[in-house]
């Protein structure tokens, strides 16, 4: 049974680390690096409450987790290990940052996801209720949102 609770700055590493293991849109640490995102960034990050995030644990290791930006309401990630894939752990993670994001104010929520049909992030998030904007982020990723 797994179970879910607030990110802490402790469990940066771990999310780095299960980043690089997703089956889709794997990015491994060295890469995470080269972004400025580090397991030190991260959780100073989450320190000073300019991110909050969740993780879904199971067995006393964090299997999922997702983050948004609590100043700009952008989803920043959400990342599942392939064996977790299909339960509604993923679904669940967003919606508690949704909640989280319109806590503190954000009507408008946006995310960069993959512009090809065949990745299953692309039917994820239009199936939730997610918008395409017709416009693209830093890494060509389309952008979505969520009013």
């Amino acid at each position: 049974m797994v179970t879910y609770r607030p990110a802490a700055p402790a469990d940066a590493e771990a999310c780095i680390v299960l980043r690089g293991q997703t089956r889709e849109n794997a990015i491994r640490a060295v890469t995470l690096a080269s972004y400025g995102i580090t397991a030190e960034s991260s959780a100073q990050s989450i320190e000073t409450g300019r991110s909050s995030g969740v993780v879904c644990i199971d067995a006393n290791r964090i299997v999922g987790y997702c983050f948004g930006d609590n100043h700009t309401g952008e989803i920043l990630v959400l990342a599942l290990l392939p064996a977790y894939e299909g339960r509604g752990i993923g679904k669940t993670l967003l919606s508690h940052i949704v909640t989280d994001l319109r806590k503190i104010g954000h009507q408008r929520l946006f995310l960069g996801c993959s512009r090809s049909p065949e990745h299953r992030s692309y039917g994820f998030y239009r199936h939730l209720g997610w918008k395409p904007t017709a416009t693209a982020d830093a890494h060509g990723d389309e952008v979505l949102e969520l009013f």
